[in-house]
């Protein structure tokens, strides 16, 4: 077995980069294979086109007759660019897609062959249900559920495939899927962010939310990570000394990306462009290996699954390059894991974005009222926001090398912090002449319009404020950004229906003017919400001292993260939002227990493997050799031999020292997993591994990472971290 890992090192040498040709310009390119409404404005009627644009605008419903002009459309236009089937493509409760091909085929009652595809297969599809996760919501035996098309988010495709965007619901009507929970938070924010917003704006009809993602990932030579059962089974790294260069020296960051990388980033650019996915920014992230890319800000939903799409299409590019992408959020120990910063803003139909600074006050108290609100928002849900970024792969990045911990807090910077400052003070009731001019001249007038460099960078807040939006920066690399996005334009929805319940009532019962009421609501939310600001060191033990008298929470482990879901507040929240029911809500957390277990659970199988098949027989094997030469020497030396082996006596005494350890943990382990798996109820059992069986991971990884040391390294089987990071 220890041939492979040299075999390995030996072919990702011989790799050169791919040439890829550019046929055209990027903006030529450009969702060329999208079905936008560029496309529909050659291929539909005008009243279908209306119907289409209506229902993306309004949420209105397509009629059959103008889905089957639709259907026929898309028809024409995607044979005619090759296409041979079709899918609907949606996005399970796995955190990945799902799509069941169809041809565009179907026979006549006479025999005769046609290309089919009618408003009938576009709108609605039925997959079997029971087959994805569902948390108890859908027995064996009840396999119907539909996936029903998302006109929102526009077909395209993707190799000869047709792909629809769809929700994915059981046939009682609950929801099985990300998308559709997303939907229904970011339709209950654009209410509620409209209503706030006709304050400042009487022509303001409808609120996006954004999001600009930041995509971050490891890349390792295909053959090198073949030759490591974890890497292929887990998707990092369970075992492996670190090595002796890292990311100490700060030259991997921004730094000339390698010949090979540049190759893919560009193959990866022009098919993300072909698919309409706007890819803007790439460089060298901060680890050896570890790449960024990010894209322009999009409509919420829209971006979402342009990131799913995007993780799929680096998967299938890597390989055309002989590559594999990480995308678990700590691959490595000792270095950076990969976030994917969710960067998130809400933007009018009148073209402004309301977390950005103005010109005047009156902008600026727009722009004050949707950012204290926000503020409020995280504050009041904090424990809930942590929730939706939870998982066992992020567990392992919270808090280490450079990422957000697990407790939730803002940073806004010190210019923003003394304006919320001085706002705290503003009188109970109605304003003075002199506290008006003073708050709209001096205070809210003098915020500058352009913010963008007066916001340090924080890496360890896990919500900081920068320049013109808001940027959560737990989330983890795998992670499906629709589920903290329904977390955060839910709690902001809630926030700002009960701001403007708040800021009517003082104008309709207390007789004071627009403004007066929205400073005397601001006031008080900054008030009550100041314990979630914070500009320090996030890594810090006075921090969590300090976040435990504030009374923030501090779940470190993906059980302890979850169990706020079903608390009588959240349920009250998503059903008052009316984004997702009891039931919805409950079979989220059984899933999320689940894929905690299974994860685990899989992790703890392969360390097995490894000890048992690769490690114990690699130290034995060398064991061995140091035991022949110590019986030689004595042959040869007799009893003088000891003095000239006490560095191999001392070595062998190690090796077997750790060996036996390695066995004890390892088999403690097993028989700890063996016991959580009997377990019948979720919560116990994920908790189960999460005490007793995930504390023997980092034990066992300790002794085989002290045998790499001192095994030759001709006998160690185990691809090691200087190949995997430094092999380009």
């Amino acid at each position: 077995m220890s041939n492979l890992r040299f075999e390995a090192i030996i072919e990702s040498q011989k790799r050169v980069p791919l040439l890829i040709e550019e046929k055209g310009r990027r903006s030529e390119l450009f969702a060329a294979n999208v079905f936008n409404e560029e496309k529909m404005l050659q291929y539909l009627t005008k009243d279908a086109l209306g119907s289409v644009k209506g229902a993306i605008v309004s949420g209105s419903k397509i009629e059959r007759k103008i889905a089957d002009q639709v259907a026929e459309a898309m028809k024409g236009w995607a044979i005619g660019k090759g296409a041979t089937h079709y899918t609907h493509w949606f996005q399970p409760l796995t955190g990945s897609t799902a799509e069941k091909h169809d041809a565009f085929f179907d026979l006549l009652p006479d025999g005769k062959a046609l290309e089919k595809f009618g408003g009938g297969q576009l709108v609605q599809q039925e997959p079997d249900a029971s087959s994805f996760p569902h948390g108890g919501i859908r027995n064996t035996f009840e396999a119907r559920g539909y996936t029903a098309w998302d006109p929102t988010s526009p077909a395209f495709i993707y190799g000869t495939t047709l792909c629809i965007p769809t929700i994915f619901v059981a046939y009682t009507g609950e929801a099985l899927d990300n998308k559709a929970p997303l939907l229904r938070a970011l339709h209950a924010v654009d209410n509620a962010a409209t209503a706030v917003a006709k304050y400042f704006d009487k022509n303001v009809s409808k609120v996006n939310a954004t999001l600009g993602w930041e995509q971050e990932y490891f890349l390792i030579d295909k053959s090198l990570a073949m030759s490591r059962p974890d890497i292929v089974m887990t998707g990092r790294t369970l075992i492996g000394q670190t090595a002796a260069k890292g990311q100490q020296l700060d030259d991997h960051y921004f730094g000339v990306i390698p010949s090979r990388v540049l190759s893919f980033m560009r193959h990866l650019e022009v098919e993300c462009t072909q698919l309409g996915i706007p890819v803007k920014t790439r460089h060298n992230e901060v680890a050896p290996n570890q790449f960024e890319l990010a894209p322009i800000f999009e409509e919420a939903n829209l971006a979402v699954d342009h990131n799913l799409l995007l993780m799929d299409v680096m998967d299938k590019v890597a390989k055309k390059h002989n590559m594999k992408v990480l995308f678990h959020e700590k691959p490595f120990a000792g270095i950076n894991g990969s976030g994917k910063h969710n960067n998130w803003s809400l933007a009018t139909d009148t073209g402004v974005n309301l977390l950005s600074p103005g010109s005047t006050p009156m902008k600026n108290l727009q722009f004050l009222t949707f950012f204290v609100n926000t503020i409020k928002a995280v504050d009041s849900y904090e424990e809930l926001l942590r929730s939706s970024i939870a998982s066992a792969s992020n567990d392992h990045r919270l808090g280490a090398n450079e990422a957000p911990p697990a407790i939730f807090s803002i940073f806004i910077g010190k210019q923003l912090s003394s304006v919320l400052d001085e706002l705290e003070g503003v009188s109970k009731g109605k304003l003075s002449p002199e506290e008006k001019t003073e708050l709209k001249l001096n205070v809210v007038g003098k915020i500058p319009e352009i913010m963008l460099d007066n916001t340090d960078r924080n890496r360890t807040s896990p919500f900081a404020f920068t320049g013109n939006k808001f940027e959560m920066r737990g989330v983890g690399s795998k992670t499906n950004c629709a589920k903290p996005m329904t977390v955060l334009n839910t709690i902001v929805a809630k926030q700002l229906r009960d701001f403007k319940i708040e800021v009517d009532s003082l104008i309709d019962n207390k007789n004071l003017k627009k403004d007066e009421a929205i400073f005397n609501v601001l006031r008080e939310y900054i008030k009550t919400s100041k314990r979630i600001r914070f500009d320090g060191d996030g890594y810090s033990q006075e921090w969590e001292k300090e976040a435990k008298k504030r009374k923030l929470s501090n779940n470190k482990s993906t059980p302890d993260a979850i169990q706020v879901l079903t608390s009588k507040e959240s349920l009250e929240l998503f059903d008052s939002m009316n984004v997702m029911s009891g039931v919805e809500v409950k079979a989220r957390q059984e899933i999320e227990l689940d894929s905690y277990i299974m994860h685990l659970q899989i992790e703890g199988r392969v360390l097995n493997e490894m000890v048992y098949g690769y490690v114990i027989p690699a130290a034995i094997e060398y064991q061995n050799i140091l035991i022949a030469n110590v019986g030689g020497l004595k042959e040869i030396y007799g009893a003088g031999y000891k003095k000239m082996c006490e560095s191999q006596l001392a070595i062998i005494e190690g090796v077997t020292e750790h060996i036996a350890a390695l066995k004890a943990k390892t088999d403690a382990m097993v028989n700890e997993r063996k016991k959580a798996n009997v377990i019948a109820d979720s919560n116990k059992k994920a908790y189960a591994y999460c005490d007793k069986v995930r504390p023997y991971f980092e034990g066992i990884r300790y002794h085989c990472d002290k045998l790499e040391r001192l095994v030759s390294d001709k006998l160690w089987p185990l691809t090691k971290y200087r190949e995997l990071l430094f092999v380009k």
